[in-house]
């Protein structure tokens, strides 16, 4: 097949002869994937903003104050709307595509937005938090695929890991919001009203943006998914992904009509692939980082650093060296593959949280000695480090890859569903759990649950670094049902260094 042999496709070549130069010359995936990866934006800062604001929200309501299970629903609320929204997205991102989907992100992050700041009372800052958190369970499963499905193989999973650099960037900004609002009137609703900034600002972006090239296809919208394609690739690559599309989309089509929930279970490959998938996600929080990123202030408070100033000021810097990690994921990712990454990330991060449980264990026997603070704060700092270039983006683009057109979108958004229920547990129990048993053995158990990930990832997620989609699947098709699929140079070269 041709370019030219395809419907509404003759004269390309005079249309388009820009197109001869690499798909690098232009900046127009680079302004997908930035504004696609808003959504993470929206998903950071929410994830941050609430560790700041909760400290106001206390003093304001002493019924909050008082009580660590109203504190751990104001945070967790926006976790069970995401779960909502992640389980609904995948559906959502197959019936309407990628584009209406963000769009409806946007408008519901908004509305949460405005209710949590014009909250009356704490249970109607728990509704906003709701709704804010449905709009970034859609997000989160959204922008990853978008991203990915729009990217060349060789740069992936830069590209998708530009969206974690928006999470780890959103959480930073809502330190900032924090810090900037300490002394101004109403401080926590500034905090979470600005929050709707963003969601504005992407919806207006997503309006002039085109949908996915592949949920296009999917679709039989051949003419306006080759117009997509031919602004990310040149000439003879386009060819190339022109062919692979066509030959899979009609298959692709007829399976997702009849695609529901329980058939990820049903195919040996598919179900090898969730595994992977969302076994990354729950251990990414389970392995502690959103306890870190919602509970920092807190931390650091419990470390002995009392002024709520002082605690959001250090929460600031590990945020920054937060997206600091993000920035060199983007280039490990691609060079170094998810794998070895993963691994070399969990393996610094047990360490880290050996050096917190440490200090937490000195604090408690010898509280007048303020080395051991410091040692917390050293110990949430090198955690950050070890863990926002590895497992902060791994799992979200492994997903992104590991699952065959028609059933990208509803594993992502059950994998996402994964991510925010696992989310959900570790933010509703970790205060309970630190009061219940102590700080220092509770991140012993964090410990523990990242040496498990270690084991999970060495024996549950192959390699996919470079590959294109259908040779993911026939890597996928060769766990499954062995070596008759001869895939075994795929996974040598997914495998490979530079």
């Amino acid at each position: 097949m041709t370019i030219e042999s395809l419907p509404g496709s003759s004269g390309y070549l005079d249309l388009f002869p820009e197109r001869r130069m690499s798909y690098f010359s232009n900046t127009y995936v680079l302004r997908l994937t930035v504004i696609a990866g808003i959504g993470g934006m929206l998903f950071g800062y929410d994830t941050g903003v609430i560790s700041g604001a909760l400290l106001y929200i206390k003093d304001e309501f002493e019924v909050v104050n008082q009580s660590s299970f109203l504190q751990e629903t104001i945070v967790s609320m926006a976790l069970v709307g995401a779960i909502i929204g992640a389980a609904s997205g995948g559906w959502i991102n197959d019936a309407y595509g990628r584009k209406k989907a963000t769009l409806i992100a946007d408008v519901v992050f908004t509305v949460g937005s405005v209710v949590m700041a014009a909250a009356p009372d704490p249970y109607i800052i728990i509704l906003g938090r709701f709704l804010v958190g449905l709009g970034v369970g859609v997000a989160s499963v959204t922008a990853p695929v978008y991203i990915a499905e729009a990217s060349p193989s060789e740069v992936r999973g830069a590209l998708v890991s530009t969206n974690v650099l928006m999470i780890t960037g959103g959480q930073f900004l809502s330190y900032l919001v924090n810090l900037a609002f300490t002394e101004v009137s109403g401080t926590w609703r500034w905090m979470l009203g600005v929050a709707a900034v963003p969601a504005v600002v992407q919806f207006c972006f997503m309006l002039c943006m085109p949908e996915s090239p592949r949920w296009l296809f999917m679709k039989d919208d051949k003419d306006k998914a080759i117009m997509v394609l031919a602004k990310i690739y040149d000439i003879a690559r386009l060819e190339d992904e022109i062919d692979h599309l066509s030959a899979s989309s009609e298959e692709d089509r007829q399976k997702q009509n009849n695609i529901r929930y329980l058939d990820v279970f049903k195919s040996k490959e598919i179900r090898l692939a969730f595994l992977a998938g969302a076994g990354l996600q729950a251990f990414q929080q389970f392995t502690g980082i959103n306890t870190v990123m919602y509970y920092s202030p807190t931390i650091v408070q419990m470390a002995g650093f009392s002024s709520n100033q002082i605690a959001l000021l250090l929460s600031l810097i590990i945020a920054a060296m937060n997206a600091a990690g993000s920035i060199l994921g983007i280039y490990l990712i691609d060079h170094f593959g998810r794998k070895k990454l993963a691994l070399s990330s969990l393996t610094g991060v047990i360490v880290s949280l050996a050096i917190l449980a440490g200090a937490f264990f000195g604090q408690s026997s010898d509280s007048s000695n303020s080395l051991y603070g410091w040692l917390a704060v050293l110990g949430l700092a090198l955690y950050i480090c070890f863990f926002s270039p590895g497992m902060g983006p791994v799992p979200w683009t492994v997903n992104s890859e590991v699952y065959p057109e028609a059933y990208r979108g509803i594993c992502s958004g059950m994998a996402a569903t994964v991510n925010w229920v696992s989310n959900l547990i570790v933010a509703q129990t970790f205060l309970s759990l630190a009061s219940a048993v102590g700080t220092g053995p509770t991140f012993l158990i964090l410990g523990g649950v990242a040496v498990a990930a270690v084991v999970f990832v060495i024996l549950f997620v192959p390699e996919t670094k470079g590959l294109t989609f259908v040779e993911v699947e026939q890597v996928w098709k060769q766990r499954a049902w062995g070596s008759s699929y001869n895939t075994e140079s795929l996974l040598e070269q997914g495998n490979e260094t530079p």
